[in-house]
This record gives C-alpha cells, sequence and structure tokens, in this order.
C-alpha cells in the first residue's frame, strides 16, 4: 500500500525540485532584485544615557549575533530583514537577554560602502531605531566580510532613552 509522504519527505522534496528549477533558469534571471544572506557577530561598546556611560565591558557583558537577509532591488538600495539574538553573561550567569527585530532600508554607495537604516523592536521591551555604517572589507567570489558600526538609540520599558555603539563583523553571501 502507497504511503503518503511525510512532512520531513515532503519539504527535502521541494527543496531539491526549487533547487533543479533554479539551476534551469539560472541563465535566464537578471542580476536584480537578488537576495543575500549573511551572519556576523556583534560586541557594544556602551551606550550613554541621563545617568552617564556605561561600559559593556563592567560588571556585565553583552555580545550579539545578527543573522538576515538583504533583498537588493538594484546597486543602490535594498531592503534588510535581521534578527539578532543577543547573550549577556552576568556573575557567572550567561543567558539570551533579548531578540532583537531589526529591518531596515539600504543604502548602497561605491567602493563597498553601505548605510542601513533600521527600526529596532527588543523582546525585552525596548524600541527605536538603528542608524549603521557598513564597508565591506574583503570581495570573495561567492561571500565576502563586511565591518559596520552601528548606533543605537533605544526608548521604552520604564528605562531612560539611551544611544549606543559598537562593532559588528560578519559575512555575507
Amino acid at each position: 500500500m502507497n504511503k503518503p509522504f511525510t512532512c520531513p519527505q515532503f519539504i527535502l522534496l521541494f527543496l531539491v525540485l526549487t533547487t533543479c528549477a533554479l539551476k534551469s533558469t539560472a541563465q535566464q534571471t537578471p542580476a536584480y532584485p537578488r537576495v543575500a544572506g549573511y551572519f556576523s557577530v556583534i560586541n557594544p561598546i556602551g551606550s550613554w544615557n541621563k545617568d552617564g556611560f556605561t561600559s559593556n565591558f563592567s560588571g556585565a557583558y553583552t555580545i550579539g549575533f545578527p543573522f538576515g537577509v538583504n533583498i537588493l532591488k538594484s546597486d543602490k538600495f535594498g531592503i534588510s530583514f535581521e534578527v539578532a539574538p543577543s547573550i549577556r553573561t552576568e556573575k557567572n550567569v550567561s543567558k539570551v537577554n533579548s531578540v532583537l527585530f531589526h529591518p531596515g532600508a539600504m543604502f548602497r554607495f561605491q567602493h563597498g560602502f553601505t548605510f542601513i537604516g533600521r527600526m529596532a523592536f527588543e523582546t525585552n521591551g525596548r524600541f527605536g531605531f538603528t542608524p549603521v555604517f557598513n564597508q565591506r572589507i574583503v570581495k570573495g567570489k561567492e561571500a565576502s566580510m563586511f565591518l559596520s558600526v552601528p548606533i543605537p538609540v533605544r526608548f521604552g520599558n520604564a528605562l531612560p532613552a539611551s544611544i549606543g555603539t559598537g562593532l559588528q563583523v560578519g559575512v555575507s553571501f
């Protein structure tokens, strides 16, 4: 008796057929729109609010792992959808501190420089926006390495408004 497809079998079949279809039409596909993915690591440096400067290296340490998808409309413009979980270590206890949902518009310039204006929605109750200055530092055939400086501005969750900075390094593919 024939058994119906299970969910994993159906997903595998879908992926194989999609890959074959993409390979057979690859030469007919225009350069744009184009989809690119990336993974990165961000090390916040610190933040300022009405109470002064708080360093990421004193008392507690936070590190983030942003990943996302960019939909490039042209050489000059694209849309980016980023998710960035962060881990905080304090008093020898590590935990996921928050997850940041970070959609934005990408404005691409010459020599690998990109400005990204992002909205910010954190699961810890904070929200705001993040201007990001991004520079491609190594361009490869299949992947590129980039360096970014985000400047997060946050509000909400009964905390004072803050502005911070960090250093992000990643790989796009």
